[in-house]
C-alpha cells in the first residue's frame, strides 16, 4: 500500500502527502488486528507516526530510514521497566512493504511538556527536571552490550574526528555567520574530548518535545524517541538537555545534574554541541540568545553554565 521511498526527492514527495500515507496505515494496522481503530497522525518528528485509537502508537519508518525502525524497536524492548519513567512498549514491530518497516508500541500517558512547559510552576520544573536527571543516570548505568549490533559509533573517536571534519560546514549550510564559522576550529582544538569513554547508551535528543507530564501534579510520565540512540560518551546526551530542557538556565541544569550526579564543563558541551549529528547553532542562537562577547567560550557559559 506505500511505495518505496528510498531518496530525499520520495520523501518528500510520499511522507507529508496523507492521501498516501493514510491508506498504508489503515492497512497495516488492519493486519496487526487494530481495523476500525481512529488513526491521528502526529503533527511533529521526523518519521510518519500515528496514535491508533487510545493504547497504541505506530511509527513507520520507510525503507530510507529503515535501520532507525530496527534501532527504535531493539533500544525500546531493552529498556522496558529499565528506567524510572515509563518508556512504550514495543507491541509489534518489523517490515511492511517496499522497504517499509513498523512499530507498533503502547501510547503513554501525559501531556508533552514542550507546550505545556509555560504551565509548570517554578517548584514543579526544578521537580521534573531532577526527574529527568534521575532517569538519565539510569539509563547510562545501563549495559549497551546487548545493544552493540544495532547502535553505533563503534569507534567514537574516529566519529569525533568525521563530525570535527565537517563542522564547519555544517554550520555553514545552517547560515551561521563567518565570525562565528571561523571561531568553530581553534575551539575544538581546545577541547579536550575522549576518544575511548565509558561506553554509555544514549538518547542523544532528551528535550522537552520527547517528555510527557501528567498535568495533575507535573510528573514526569514517559521518554519517547529513540530512533537517534547511539553508544558513546554520555556528556554528548547533555547538550539536547542543556538547549532543550533547561534551555540555558543555570539553576535548573544545576538542580539536573545534582540529581543526575555530576556536571561537565560548559566548553565540552558546546563542543558535543557542534559535534552533533544534527546541530544547527543558528537555530539555538534564535532560540536561547548570544552573549555580547560573541565568542564561542561566552556562549558555551551562557548556555551550559551550571552557575
Amino acid at each position: 500500500m506505500l511505495p518505496p521511498v528510498d531518496t530525499d526527492e520520495e520523501w518528500d514527495a510520499v511522507v507529508p502527502d496523507e492521501s498516501v500515507m493514510r491508506p498504508g496505515a489503515e492497512d497495516l494496522c488492519a493486519r496487526l488486528g487494530l481495523a476500525g481503530e481512529p488513526l491521528t497522525r502526529f503533527p511533529d518528528g521526523s518519521q510518519p507516526v500515528y496514535a491508533v485509537g487510545d493504547e497504541h502508537v505506530l511509527k513507520l519508518f520507510p525503507g530510507a530510514a529503515a535501520e532507525d525502525g530496527i534501532t527504535e524497536g531493539r533500544v525500546l524492548s531493552y529498556l522496558q521497566g529499565r528506567l524510572p519513567v515509563a518508556t512504550p512498549q514495543v507491541r509489534e514491530s518489523g517490515p511492511y512493504e517496499n522497504g517499509w518497516r513498523y512499530v507498533l508500541m503502547s501510547r503513554l500517558p501525559g501531556r508533552n511538556l514542550a507546550p505545556a512547559w509555560d504551565l509548570v510552576p517554578q517548584a514543579d520544573r526544578e521537580r521534573l527536571v531532577t526527574e529527568t536527571g534521575e532517569a538519565l543516570a539510569v539509563l547510562h548505568s545501563l549495559d549497551p552490550g546487548p545493544l552493540e549490533d544495532v547502535l553505533g559509533p563503534g569507534d567514537w573517536g574516529a566519529f569525533l574526528d568525521g563530525r570535527r571534519a565537517g563542522a564547519v560546514e555544517q554550520q555553514r549550510t545552517r547560515g551561521l555567520p563567518d565570525r562565528w564559522l571561523e571561531q568553530i576550529p581553534d575551539f575544538l582544538a581546545s577541547v579536550s574530548l575522549p576518544r575511548a569513554p565509558q561506553r554509555s547508551l544514549l538518547h542523544t535528543e532528551v528535550m522537552r518535545q520527547h517528555l510527557l507530564v501528567d498535568p495533575d501534579g507535573w510528573r514526569l510520565t514517559g521518554l519517547f524517541d529513540f530512533e537517534p540512540a547511539m553508544i558513546g560518551d554520555r556528556a554528548y546526551d547533555f547538550v539536547a538537555v542543556g538547549l532543550f530542557v533547561t534551555r540555558g538556565d543555570p539553576k535548573l541544569l544545576a538542580r539536573l545534574t545534582e540529581s543526575y550526579g555530576r556536571t561537565f564543563e560548559p566548553t565540552v558541551l558546546l563542543a558535543y554541541t557542534l559535534l552533533h549529528v544534527y546541530s544547527n547553532l543558528p537555530w539555538y542562537m534564535r532560540e536561547l540568545g548570544v552573549p555580547a562577547e560573541g565568542t564561542l567560550p561566552s556562549l558555551a557559559q551562557a548556555w551550559f553554565a551550571t552557575t
